[in-house]
């Protein structure tokens, strides 16, 4: 969709934008040659320079996501002919959501010219073109030019002493045929290249330019690893481009620290080959490594158990232990039954979640852990199932024991069914919270082919049910569990509180994503559900005409509230964001963006950056117990930039960047030193000494 936008815009500026007068032109150019006196049949460079004014900028051969690239079209006497261009490395242009390719300052373009075989010594021979740009800044504008030489011939050819200069620093930034094997492979998304160098554990500021449009996605963050066996490259495929075995062409830019601290920057042109491309061992982009398949599943299943432990999770599954106090010193059989449906209801809904996650990132949507609850109308619908299922465990409506998993008789199929759906609502408002290990599991899944990715999201499920599962099938830990009594009623009616204090977390978050109409709306629908509740149960034991106008008045106040979801706008834009203007205030935030991050590192800051989400319950925790005055202050003293990016609703931008760092979803903090272009990745559980330390370290 980008890019259609870029196109129509492209069209009005081409449009609106008259061709500048030669005293207004904002780029100069002049055709200069290598030879001060030419030979009949000779092949000889010249160079077409361009002279740039500040902040604007032309493009390179590939301009990226949008620009065009310089031509020329010669006008040269029979018998000469005119090579291609050739180009110098590129430099990345951010522009919003968009990277282009291109040059500022300056750009010295080569070309070869053959001077005809039958030209007369004494004699000069014309060369003219016609040089046709786009020079961008806050707007684009094309411009031309016509350049000409008059190149005197000689029975021999001489250099021309004073342009030596300039053509030897514009071969020196010409890329370099790469001899090094290549290969390139592709599954779903991500491309991964690998060039056998050697030792590269020296280069830095590494990046890749592709020569061939719409390959690769331009703007996603490029992962890269250097080892003692050579490059690995982890680009995103382009967003509609075909998924096919084709060799990748392209520039590799970097610098060879082996050579000194201030070495030049250096390119290479290489055609990647299709082949097999291996992981890099021990070695990651920011100084992770890269997960294996046994590890993935075992951090999964270590992420899933602790991911019990968090907020978000404890109401239902507060009901659900409730459950099994009451079943626990029941019928063994029955007990382990329940447990097994728990468990099915968790893995079901964790398949659900994996194939949607899934089938949507290979359409090309950036999305990520908890994508459902970037989607309003999914953020109400929950608010609505979890209000009932309190009304319910208050005692408002006795719809059936069952409905939320806690049949009083265990063998009862409703019972199976109650603990089943139990199972599915744990893992759906598990979904805002990150558990540590989770994020390099989930990280490893979703750049793996779907049966892995499956088996992956599975083990999280696993941890998840297993403690219900354990105390299910060990006999010994269920009877320590206190026997059925009383107090258990008490204890469910006190269990709606927790259930109660969710539903107005996603109304918080619902405000942040599509603003306080939407909201407010579904307060209302809030209200109506609770009315239909009552009507129902206060005309249970009415007569005939009674239970139907009781029923009738409940349906009236469901689909009044059903209707209110129609404020509630996927679309929607709240301003200012939750994320970022209700929490953490002691920071000085600054809203991320690549483009911000590229002129912070550029003026070599020390950056600290917070991706999250005003539906991310560990973000919040984190926000509130790391982010402190304190670690204001030690940011303000230290210089330190604080970007925030928010993630309540999608945004692709900051999806690409929890994706370069193998993370699936938010927290994600970032820091970068002043003057590095990699930054430290800090704990997904953050502490005020672990911010500290690492800006101290800095």
């Amino acid at each position: 969709m980008h890019r259609i936008l870029v196109a129509a815009f492209s069209l009005v500026f081409l449009a609106l934008a008259a061709p500048a007068r030669a005293d207004e032109a904002n780029v100069h150019v002049e055709l200069l040659s290598e030879q001060a006196r030419i030979a009949p049949g000779q092949t000889f460079t010249v160079a077409l320079k361009q002279t740039i004014k500040p902040e604007w900028h032309t493009y390179w051969a590939n301009p990226g996501d949008s620009g065009t690239a310089t031509a020329v079209e010669w006008k040269l006497p029979p018998g000469m002919k005119a090579g291609e261009i050739q180009w110098p490395a590129p430099g990345r242009i951010p522009y919003g959501p968009l990277v282009n390719y291109g040059y500022d300052n300056e750009a010295v373009l080569l070309i070869n010219l053959t001077a005809p075989a039958d030209a007369q010594p004494g004699s000069t021979v014309p060369v003219q073109g016609d040089v046709e740009l786009l020079v961008c800044k806050d707007i684009c504008i094309p411009e031309d030019a016509t350049v000409s030489l008059n190149l005197p011939v000689g029975a021999t050819p001489q250099p021309d002493a004073g342009a030596a200069k300039l053509f030897a620093d514009a071969r020196a930034r010409l890329p370099s045929k790469s001899p090094f094997a290549a290969r390139v492979e592709s599954k779903g998304s991500a491309i991964r290249v690998a060039l056998d160098t050697g030792d590269a554990r020296q280069l830095r500021d590494l990046v890749f330019f592709p020569t061939q449009p719409e390959r690769i996605d331009n703007a996603a963050p490029q992962k890269v690893s250097t080892t003692a066996s050579g490059v690995t490259l982890e680009l995103k495929r382009a967003e509609g481009a075909k998924q096919d075995d084709a060799a990748l062409e392209g520039v590799l830019t970097f610098r060879d620290e082996s050579t000194g601290k201030d070495s030049p920057l250096r390119a290479i042109q290489f055609t990647a080959q299709p082949g097999t491309v291996a992981a890099p061992a021990g070695a990651a982009a920011g100084g992770e490594r890269s997960l294996g398949l046994g590890e993935a599943l075992l951090f999964a299943l270590l992420g899933g158990l602790i991911l019990n432990l968090m907020p978000c999770v404890f109401p239902v599954l507060s009901m659900k232990a409730l459950s099994l106090a009451r079943g626990a010193h029941g019928d063994a059989a029955h007990r382990r039954a329940d447990a097994l449906a728990y468990t099915a209801g968790v893995l079901a809904m964790f398949t659900i979640i994996a194939v949607a996650l899934l089938a949507l990132r290979a359409g090309g949507a950036e999305i990520g852990w908890g994508f459902q609850l970037q989607s309003p109308l999914v953020v109400t619908a929950l608010a609505y199932l979890l209000f009932a299922v309190g009304l319910v465990l208050s005692g408002v409506v006795s719809v059936g024991e069952r409905f939320a998993g806690m049949g009083s008789s265990l063998a009862a199929r409703g019972g199976l069914a109650g603990s089943f759906f139990t199972g599915a609502l744990a893992t759906i408002v598990a979904t805002p919270c990150t558990a540590p290990f989770m994020a390099g599991a989930l990280g490893f899944a979703l750049v793996q082919p779907a049966p892995i990715a499956l088996v992956v999201f599975e083990a999280l499920g696993l941890g998840l049910a297993l403690p219900y599962l354990l105390l299910g099938f060990a006999p010994a830990l269920a009877r320590a569990l206190p026997k059925p009594g009383a107090w258990m009623e008490r204890f469910r009616q006190f269990l709606a509180f927790p259930v109660y204090a969710t539903v107005v977390w996603l109304v918080f978050v619902l405000q942040a994503q599509a603003g306080p109409f939407a909201a407010t709306s579904v307060l209302a629908g809030l209200v109506l559900i609770g009315f239909a509740a009552w009507a129902w149960d206060a005309a249970r034991f009415a007569s005939v005409r009674g239970r139907a106008i009781g029923a009738t008045a409940a349906i009236v106040a469901i689909v009044g509230a059903l209707l209110l979801v129609r404020s509630v706008d996927d679309e929607a834009v709240a301003a200012p964001s939750a994320a970022t203007a209700q929490s953490s205030d002691a920071v000085n935030w600054q809203s991320f963006s690549q483009a911000r991050l590229d002129s912070l590192l550029a003026e070599g800051k020390p950056v600290f950056i917070d991706f999250t989400a005003a539906w991310c319950i560990t973000c919040k925790v984190n926000e509130t117990v790391a982010l402190t005055p304190e670690v204001a202050r030690t940011m303000e003293s230290k210089g330190v930039v604080a970007l925030r990016g928010d993630w309540t609703k999608r945004d692709a931008e900051i999806t690409r960047v929890l994706q370069a760092h193998g993370r699936a979803g938010v927290p994600l903090y970032l820091y970068y030193k002043a003057g590095a272009r990699e930054p430290q990745v800090l704990p997904q559980i953050l502490t005020s000494d672990s911010v500290r330390s690492a800006m101290e370290e800095g």
